[in-house]
Formats: C-alpha cells, sequence, structure tokens
C-alpha cells in the first residue's frame, strides 16, 4: 500500500485541506505535507492520529488498498462525527435514522 496516497486520496475524498488536517490531527502542515509527498514516512502513533482526524480505524485505513469495498466519503465523514458525539446523543440520532428508514420502505 502507498500511505502518502492514501493519506492524501481519504483527506481529499472528505474534502478536507492539508491544514485542516494538520490542525485536527496535532501534526504540523510541514510534516503532513512531507507525508503526503512520500519524504517521511509517519510512524504507527503519528498514522493513528492521522487516521482518528479521518474518523477511521488503522485497520479500516489498510483495508481500503483496493482489496475490498470502501465506504462513501459522506458515510466516513458520518461515523467520524458520530464519534464525537455522546452515547446518548448517539442513540437518539441512531433512533432518527431507524426512523426516517421504517417511514421509507413503503
Amino acid at each position: 500500500m502507498d500511505t502518502p496516497s492514501r493519506i492524501k486520496q481519504l483527506r481529499q475524498q472528505l474534502g478536507i485541506s492539508r491544514s485542516a488536517l494538520a490542525r485536527k490531527s496535532g501534526i504540523s502542515l510541514t510534516y503532513l505535507n512531507e507525508i503526503e509527498r512520500g519524504i517521511k514516512s509517519p510512524t504507527e502513533h503519528t498514522l493513528r492520529k492521522l487516521c482518528s482526524a479521518l474518523g477511521l480505524s488503522l485497520a479500516e485505513f489498510f483495508a481500503g488498498d483496493g482489496q475490498g469495498e470502501e465506504l462513501p466519503a459522506d458515510v466516513r465523514r458520518m461515523i467520524a462525527i458520530a464519534r464525537q458525539l455522546t452515547p446518548r446523543q448517539r442513540q437518539l440520532l441512531l433512533e432518527v435514522m431507524e426512523e426516517w428508514l421504517a417511514n421509507n420502505q413503503g
């Protein structure tokens, strides 16, 4: 897997700028630029920070290497946002989504 390309691809799919990803992940913009250009390789810790900022796990990051089906960008973004909610907020959101689904299966 080409880690620099994968980071850039995911970032672009989510519509996140380099500076926003750097800020959200807590790494410097310079370092992120060097990672995306393949000049530097991220440590596991840095890659975990980037994945968290992109709303996915390390497993999801590596699973999307063309071996299997990837989640659409909007679904990954929903997951990233849901991870920031409280358990109660997630439960309420889930109930709303289930209600929408039940009402649209008509």
